[in-house]
């Protein structure tokens, strides 16, 4: 089955657009979809709080599995044949092109790389197919890591854990996140807050040897993702969206003792106990809070002129 106008099925869609897709279906359940159901471009992008664009890639993405079909008079349809139980069988974005974007992200980190590179370089430095090396170029270009430069150069973004970059940063967390969390319109997801409580509590439940600082790492991405994804604004969503997977690059995260892993855990866990109550304001505030004892690492500031972040808001197994 082809696209809208004919297009041929792209074979290797982006991650973000399966995710999407699969985002798209869970919708369709939940609304009680039947067979034949406008699936309407604006409806779906407010829903998943992001621009029309990819929600056409994800939609196109279903046309491909023959679960949806298009039409360029009336846009796009559930697929005659489909189910409640209908779910995407692939085909998964390519393996090596997102393995050699990570890998010339490492090497960027670790300084094995200078800040400008071209393809050939890149091509002979790995050993990888112009083509695997232009797909891996060109996904590490869409998420504002690589921009072109003149002739064949690519140059790299700053590397985020450059100080000034960490500064700039938190300024922007700072700037959006809390507006995020106390606008109007935002909408936290019950089932994924309910999830992230259990993990969190699960995490602070271990004894200090074994507190994994790339689990804490998932999980504070989990709970930043939270709110970005309950913004009620998609352009607020999508930058930091964005700006969470920038976050995930090697170095972009500063190194914390256990102690502080310890107390942001269960800072997330006085905010998120807010969030519940519907509270926005107040976790908004927290939030702030937060972000700036995140910015400083000194965990002794944690009540020094700043409100209590757990205690009486804190729920769950863990005191510490």
């Amino acid at each position: 089955m082809t696209g809208p106008a004919g297009q041929t099925p792209r074979t290797r869609p982006r991650a973000s657009h399966l995710d999407l897709a699969q985002r798209i279906l869970e919708l369709v359940r939940e609304k009680g979809m039947q067979a034949g159901a406008h699936l309407p471009e604006q409806v779906l992008a407010s829903a998943c709080k992001v621009s029309r664009t990819p929600v056409r890639a994800a939609l196109d993405l279903l046309v491909e599995q023959g679960l949806a079909v298009h039409e360029a008079s009336s846009g796009y349809r559930l697929a005659p044949g489909f189910a409640p139980g209908s779910a995407l069988t692939g085909p998964l974005p390519d393996a090596a092109e997102a393995e050699l974007a990570r890998r010339i992200l490492r090497d960027r980190a670790a300084r094995r790389l200078d800040e400008t590179v071209t393809v050939a370089e890149l091509i002979r430095r790995y050993g990888a197919p112009r083509s695997v090396v232009g797909k891996a170029v060109s996904r590490l270009a869409e998420d504002g890591l690589l921009t072109r430069a003149p002739g064949q150069s690519w140059v790299f973004a700053p590397l985020p854990d450059a100080p000034e970059s960490q500064a700039d940063s938190f300024e922007f967390r700072l700037l959006l996140e809390p507006e995020a969390l106390g606008a109007p319109g935002f909408r936290l997801d019950p089932d994924r807050a309910a999830a992230l409580r259990r993990a969190m509590v699960a995490f602070l439940a271990e004894p200090d040897d074994r507190l994994d600082p790339r689990g804490f790492q998932a999980l504070d991405t989990e709970f930043h993702g939270l709110i970005a994804r309950g913004a009620a604004n998609r352009f607020v969503a999508d930058s930091l969206g964005q700006h969470l997977r920038l976050r995930e690059l090697p170095g972009a995260t500063a190194r914390a003792n256990v102690v502080r892993l310890r107390q942001a855990m269960q800072e997330h866990l006085g905010i998120l106990d807010q969030m519940e109550a519907g509270r926005l304001d107040v976790a908004a505030d927290l939030l702030r809070v937060h972000l700036r004892l995140s910015r400083s690492q000194r965990p002794q500031a944690a009540n020094r002129g700043a409100p209590p972040l757990f205690g009486l808001t804190f729920r769950g197994g863990g005191d510490g």
